[in-house]
């Protein structure tokens, strides 16, 4: 009787937990500052995981921002970023965490690790390594039953019959949805050489100056990208070259002439 009791235990514990994913939360907030650093954006790190949050799919606000009305009035619609660093002498160890709005763990990366000695790129190193964790998780939001249940009693007002408008009155055109805006694309000056690296390629011009660094990706033509001062991405479209990034809260595209 005690062996079908527990069995009963486990298995409930194991269900409740496995209902809570990922996949059920469309929102993650992170912190100005993770709790290891001692100033806020330190080596651009909360940056760097809004991005990769935000490749993932996730809708991503920093915690100190204006919120929408939906995770204004509800925390618990949203995800909280937990970055968590084990101390070593010879590398960067770092551990990244989702939690819900009542701490429990969600999603628990491995452990990334980086060997290099300058701050700025060890760090950001060891976080794209725990965060290779999470590119293997699939993700795709589920809308709670509360969305669901609107969504279903939700009538699309009647369209009227075609005999009910005359043959002289022109029928009104159909509205479309809005077209996505347009990202501005800023020409970049000059040809930039890519020289491979371990995790990917640095391009630099003909100075020779180290412009923009970039990690590969699971996906061809895409990589995951650093130019010192902003952290985006470099992927191919139309056959060519773009570094989209986020400039002033806008999404900022430039045109690259790479020779590989």
């Amino acid at each position: 009787m005690k062996k079908y009791a527990l069995l009963f235990f486990v298995l409930i514990s194991f269900s409740g937990y496995a209902q809570n994913t990922i996949n059920n939360y469309k929102y993650v907030l992170v912190p100005e500052k993770f709790s290891f650093l001692k100033q806020a954006n330190q080596y651009r790190l909360n940056t760097l995981a809004k991005a990769l949050l935000e490749e993932k799919g996730f809708t991503v606000y920093y915690d100190n921002s204006e919120l929408p009305q939906e995770i204004a009035n509800n925390k618990c619609t949203a995800l909280n970023v937990e970055v968590l660093e084990k101390k070593s002498m010879f590398s960067t160890n770092l551990t990244l965490l989702l939690k819900d709005c009542q701490n429990n763990v969600v999603f628990k990366s491995k452990e990334g690790k980086s060997r290099e000695k300058e701050f700025s790129t060890s760090y950001n190193l060891a976080l794209r390594d725990a965060f290779t964790s999470l590119e293997e998780v699939p993700y795709a939001y589920v809308a709670g039953n509360n969305e669901v249940k609107t969504a279903i009693v939700t009538v699309a007002p009647p369209v009227p019959p075609a005999s009910s408008v005359p043959a002289t009155q022109t029928a009104a055109p159909v509205a479309l949805p809005a077209a996505a805006s347009v990202v501005p694309v800023v020409n970049a000056s000059g040809t930039l050489y890519a020289q491979a690296t371990a995790n990917g390629y640095q391009l630099i011009d003909t100075t020779p100056k180290k412009v923009l660094t970039l990690f590969k990706t699971s996906v061809q033509d895409c990589f995951i990208a650093d130019n010192g001062t902003a952290n985006g991405i470099v992927l191919k479209k139309n056959g060519e070259w773009y570094f989209e990034y986020y400039k002033d809260g806008s999404l900022t595209a430039e045109k690259l002439s790479i020779k590989f």
